[in-house]
């Protein structure tokens, strides 16, 4: 019981989770989903010209995707941000004069979702059937058009849950950030938990910042299991109650 104590004063401190929550209110969970979101569209974007390259009839543009997919596929999160935040931090700051390493933040946890998007996209176009692309040919399109205005679409409709997926990553690869030592107003949720778990030599807040986290990726991965259903099975078919049915069949009664 003297264990069971301990651990509960050490992860479980009330009022250790609640002196930390507005921080984390109010800094850590908007810095967090700027950094999810904004990597997250830029990686998306990106992602889709790495896929187009990777299917591209152009063997350079091929070849510089490949490299480009396998580099930042191979490499772990945190050396890629601390490569880009303080490697290129330096010119960033003298180009800007700005201290903030938030972009290179932003910049590092993009090129990941990037390639990892690439795949995604690629793994999407290639599944839509070599049909739909003959048919709007011989309704008189162009390869451009045909793969821009019919199977691009299709093939990114596909991977919306895969999409959704990388996104719950980014969310969590965003508390990496933090080795690039932020600012105090640009803190993340780890960070902030990090910090006051420092200064009170307690564990709370850790979990604290876990909380936070679950709060966010437990609903995203359920609407990703939903949207993968509804992908799968289509809308399902309103129907009639039996007794409405019933009534209208036997037509007016006195």
């Amino acid at each position: 019981m003297d264990y069971l104590t301990r651990l509960g004063e050490t992860f479980l401190d009330w009022e250790q989770i609640a002196a930390v929550l507005p921080s984390m209110f109010t800094v850590g969970l908007p810095n967090t989903l700027l950094l999810a979101l904004a990597s997250g569209v830029i990686g998306a974007f990106f992602g889709l010209v790495l896929a187009l390259m990777g299917i591209s009839r152009n063997p350079i543009a091929r070849w510089a995707a490949r490299a480009y997919t396998d580099v930042f596929r191979g490499l772990p999160a945190v050396l890629t941000i601390l490569v880009i935040g303080l490697g290129f931090g330096p010119i960033y700051r003298e180009i800007t004069g700005s201290n903030s390493p938030y972009p290179m933040g932003i910049a590092a946890l993009s090129l990941m979702a990037a390639a990892y998007a690439g795949e995604i996209f690629r793994s999407g176009i290639q599944s839509v059937d070599k049909g739909q692309l003959e048919a709007s040919r011989a309704l008189g399109f162009g390869y451009g058009p045909s793969m821009r205005l019919v199977v691009v679409p299709q093939g990114i409709r596909r991977v919306l849950p895969a999409l959704m997926n990388q996104f719950i990553a980014l969310i969590k690869d965003s508390s990496l950030v933090f080795t690039l030592g932020l600012l105090a107003t640009e803190r993340e949720l780890f960070q902030i938990g990090q910090d006051a778990a420092a200064r009170s030599g307690n564990l709370s807040p850790y979990v604290a910042a876990a909380i936070f986290y679950l709060a966010m990726t437990i609903p995203l991965t359920h609407l990703v299991n939903f949207i993968d259903n509804r992908l799968r099975t289509g809308k399902p078919e309103k129907r009639e109650p039996d007794e409405l049915a019933a009534s209208i069949g036997k037509g007016a009664q006195a």
